[in-house]
């Protein structure tokens, strides 16, 4: 079977999509019988000509199906473009003995490759990682009924349908109400915006000269009051907190407990007590 049908190539969702569009519904369907031929002349002869036309004969169900998600903001050109791959993926693996037509079994390409395109460019930061939370992306918006938070029963009927955790749902629907913000505002916002931009209120004080004197204020006052509070111990205190923290071979319970010829336990006890007056020292 021969055609005089455009190459794949040629068939690129560009600027002008309404002109791709009415060149792919203009590609003649395949009937039961051709599909089955040209399957078997690429599955058992590898024949990429046969995939060619069984290709194109299927891009109008690639549109069809991207104009389902168009709801998430990202061009239709792409979104058709990411399920075409997913329509080669389906036809190099088709399989003409499984008794099914392409279209029936391309469509799980076809979405595969689309949800994939959308989780990772909807968001800066992904908003799905987990099987539960991927189903819950695509489910969830069409779950809703209107743009107002779920009820608790509506979360829970959601998350029957769907077969997953009432706490994921709320932690979707968390996710997918917020919105991504650019760092610095944009250069024509005024006063009365710009000021909102993280910018202006995420600050990184490591370099500010009044911060790093501050907190080597607070070092030096913190060092020298834990100097006070170690010559304030007895010896004995002193020497379990060495020998348990400070020490390059630190001592256990039991090692100090026969050193000192007393129980585990009471060393854990004298070990408690000195820790617990060189924390109010140092806090002091």
């Amino acid at each position: 079977m021969t055609t005089s049908l455009q190459p794949v190539y040629a068939l690129v969702p560009g600027a002008n999509l309404e002109s791709y569009v009415h060149t792919v519904n203009s590609i003649p369907l395949l009937s039961a019988e051709q599909e089955r031929e040209l399957a078997g002349k690429l599955f058992y002869q590898q024949d990429l000509e046969a995939a060619r036309q069984m290709v194109l004969a299927h891009l109008r169900f690639v549109v069809h199906i991207a104009r389902s998600y168009s709801g998430y903001g990202l061009a239709q050109a792409d979104l058709i473009q990411e399920g075409n791959v997913g329509l080669m993926k389906a036809v190099k693996r088709f399989n003409p003995e499984m008794g099914v037509r392409l279209v029936s079994f391309a469509v799980h390409w076809i979405k595969a490759e689309i949800h994939e395109f959308i989780l990772r460019n909807w968001r800066i930061v992904k908003v799905a990682t987990t099987k539960a939370q991927r189903k819950l992306f695509f489910n969830l918006r069409r779950q809703k009924k209107s743009l107002a938070w779920l009820s608790n029963a509506e979360v829970h009927a959601v998350a029957e349908s769907l077969g997953v955790e009432a706490r994921e749902v709320r932690e979707m629907e968390s996710r997918l109400s917020g919105h991504d913000m650019a760092f610095d505002p944009a250069a024509e916002a005024d006063d009365d915006v710009a000021y909102q931009s993280p910018a202006h209120y995420l600050e990184d004080h490591r370099y500010d000269p009044a911060r790093q004197l501050e907190d080597s204020d607070w070092t030096d006052s913190a060092s020298v009051n834990l100097h006070e509070a170690l010559n304030g111990l007895d010896e004995r205190s002193r020497d379990i907190l060495y020998q348990r923290w400070l020490a390059e071979e630190k001592s256990t319970l039991h090692d100090l407990a026969a050193k000192y010829n007393v129980s585990a336990e009471r060393i854990r006890q004298l070990e408690k007590n000195a820790m617990n007056k060189l924390k109010g020292s140092i806090q002091a």
